[in-house]
């Protein structure tokens, strides 16, 4: 079977943690702040949901959101996020 390598493409990225405003990055990629699913109490945790191709998909505290080459949104998880891409100086 033929092999194929990732081309190197620069990306857009924030990652939804302390330092983050949910409210300000669901703006960024057109998402709404909802409360956690799973963890619905007053000042619980916040995800984000951000309608993509697959469907809606939610970024939950720790994910980083990813503005692809199409413009398109979509969360990825921190492990995969550190082993897909590396920061781009300047």
């Amino acid at each position: 079977m033929p092999k194929f390598r990732k081309k190197p493409v620069e990306i857009e990225a924030v990652h939804l943690n302390d330092s983050t405003t949910p409210a300000k990055v669901a703006y960024w990629c057109g998402g709404r702040v909802v409360p956690h699913p799973e963890k619905n109490y007053t000042g619980g945790p916040m995800v984000i949901e951000i309608d993509t191709r697959e469907g809606t998909m939610r970024a939950e505290p720790g994910d980083w959101i990813i503005k692809g080459v199409a413009g398109e949104f979509y969360p990825c998880k921190p492990d995969i996020f550190r082993a897909t891409y590396e920061e781009v100086s300047g």
